[in-house]
């Protein structure tokens, strides 16, 4: 899946996320709108009708500058969201390693920011 042979597509990326520890998911907001959060804080969200496909993902604000600048019109200001915290990127035009990578690094920086009691209840988790 996280390999640079094909493109990624939305299954393959829920797949991923859904494969994380603690990982839910979601339609808050809408019918097509599938949010994915780990222990009840969002990490990546995708519009399923959107097309090409598209997906958020929280990011350190300096690397966000960096990739968007990087992977210019492909990694851009997360649409709907928090611009300094979040990325768009077009997956369809990013090699399947660096959007795993992406999503590992949004995962990282929730969990990273869990309360004491938060951490350990993740950390019970099977």
């Amino acid at each position: 899946m996280c390999n640079d042979e094909k493109i990624m597509n939305i299954e393959e990326f829920r797949q991923y996320c859904m494969a994380k520890k603690g990982t839910t998911e979601m339609f808050p907001f809408d019918e097509q709108t599938l949010v994915f959060k780990v222990m009840g804080k969002m990490y990546a969200l995708t519009g399923l009708e959107r097309v090409p496909s598209q997906v958020n993902l929280k990011c350190d604000p300096e690397r966000a500058i960096t990739l968007r600048e990087t992977y210019d019109g492909v990694i851009i200001p997360g649409y709907h969201m928090n611009k300094v915290h979040w990325n768009t990127l077009f997956i369809g035009q990013l090699p399947p390693k660096l959007v795993c990578e992406l999503i590992d690094h949004s995962y990282n920086l929730v969990v990273s920011k869990f309360t004491k009691k938060l951490r350990a209840d993740f950390d019970a988790l099977a």
